[in-house]
């Protein structure tokens, strides 16, 4: 690949969804946003190996792609006023007075209109402005690529025929888009944290960046309990970060993992949090505050058999209560083993509901298969947990537990 190619990849990696963000908000739509960037995207290619690369890349693209969309316009101008409207639409206005003063921050919040179902708000945010892929997507919000494609474009559809405006909301509109916010920030954590194929298990940058986010909304909105609980829980999770890989990058289980390096300023932050927030929601909690209480629970444990098994199974129960999927309940067949014995735990994972068999669900048997004495099953279960969206720190350490127990 060519130097001016190879500049345009990265930045279209890193920035992309970022200019399609800002091109949308001063277009006021997104599907010409998307056509906008993509048109810019094949100038370069044309231009860049004639001209070089230009000094501020990510300028040129935006600049060339608003012309791009100014020329469309202009080609499309068959209305009267339409097109001296679109050239007001494509010159940036005022922002209004808003509490939420960091761009991509608002851009998030623009994104989440509430005509749009929490599903759909959440789906767009996280491939416009997020730039999670439709297997990201799909494994953060726990359903099928396919069902992630066909709501994009059920999404976008009903974006074109409503006529639905890119507008950055005042603050009297921010709490009704704060539940789909906090599920975007929180599903984007995730992704990062845990990645989807790949070399590496967690993606640094991105989790740094949605953790910068959650401190953002909560500074914002103070008073309300939903952004202080996600920050807890995203909190409570990144201070394992220290203990959560060894010198090579390969994941160190939660039994095996050294808490005296466990980040304990974080630790005592999210705590905090979540005792403000459980404090604020008069003793009804939210999944998030659920996940943080659970979180919570590793975090005050000195050592892995100080852990409070029986309280981490009675808060799975109190979250699938509320909001029942499979993560919450492969989840809670752990520490079902952990508190009553590995075929204890066997049965909760037999006792969820048929749904597709994924990678997670195949390793969690496998390992309480071996811890049962089944070692050839268990290796067994472990290969088929090997799929090709495994990243290759975790297919190395499952690997290495596939050839112990042929050993054993």
């Amino acid at each position: 690949m060519s130097e001016p190619h190879h500049a345009l990849a990265e930045i279209v990696r890193a920035e992309g969804t970022r200019i399609v963000a800002t091109l949308a908000r001063t277009l006021g739509d997104l599907q010409s946003a998307e056509d906008a960037m993509q048109e810019a995207a094949v100038r370069a290619l044309r231009e860049w190996p004639r001209t070089g690369v230009p000094e501020s890349p990510r300028a040129w693209l935006i600049v060339t792609a608003r012309r791009a969309a100014i020329d469309r316009i202009r080609r499309e101008s068959a209305r009267a006023g339409k097109e001296r409207a679109g050239m007001e639409l494509i010159l940036p206005g005022d922002l209004p007075d808003t509490v939420v003063r960091d761009d991509q921050l608002r851009l998030i919040f623009t994104c989440c209109h509430p005509a749009l179902s929490l599903p759909a708000q959440v789906t767009l945010t996280l491939r416009v402005l997020c730039g999670l892929d439709l297997p990201q997507i799909a494994a953060v919000l726990l359903t099928t690529e396919s069902a992630v494609a066909k709501r994009l474009t059920r999404t976008r559809g009903k974006i074109a025929r409503a006529r639905i405006p890119y507008r950055v909301p005042s603050d009297e509109e921010l709490p009704q888009r704060l539940a789909a916010v906090c599920a975007v920030i929180h599903a984007s954590y995730t992704a990062a944290h845990s990645r989807l194929g790949g070399d590496t298990v967690r993606d640094p940058g991105a989790t740094r960046e949605a953790v910068r986010l959650a401190r953002l909304v909560q500074a914002a909105m103070p008073d309300e309990v939903m952004p202080a609980a996600v920050l807890a829980l995203i909190l409570l999770t990144e201070a394992r970060t220290p203990a959560r890989l060894d010198e090579h990058g390969d994941p160190v289980i939660l039994a095996e993992q050294d808490r005296t390096r466990w980040d304990r300023g974080l630790i005592a932050e999210g705590l905090r949090l979540l005792d403000r927030s459980l404090r604020r929601s008069g003793g009804v909690a939210d999944p998030y505050q659920l996940q943080a209480a659970i979180a919570a629970e590793h975090a005050r444990a000195a050592d892995y058999r100080d852990t409070d098994w029986a309280e981490i199974v009675r808060l799975y129960d109190l979250l699938l209560s509320v909001r029942p999927d499979d993560a919450a309940r492969l989840a809670r067949a752990v520490a079902v083993a952990e508190a009553h014995g590995p075929a204890a735990g066997l049965s909760a994972l037999d006792a969820m509901p048929r749904g597709p068999v994924t990678h997670r669900w195949q390793a969690v048997r496998a390992e309480l298969l071996a811890r049962d004495g089944h070692l050839t099953e268990a290796a067994d279960g472990m290969r088929r947990a090997l799929t090709p969206d495994v990243n290759a720190a975790e297919r190395r350490y499952r690997e290495r537990r596939i050839a112990l127990w042929e050993q054993s």
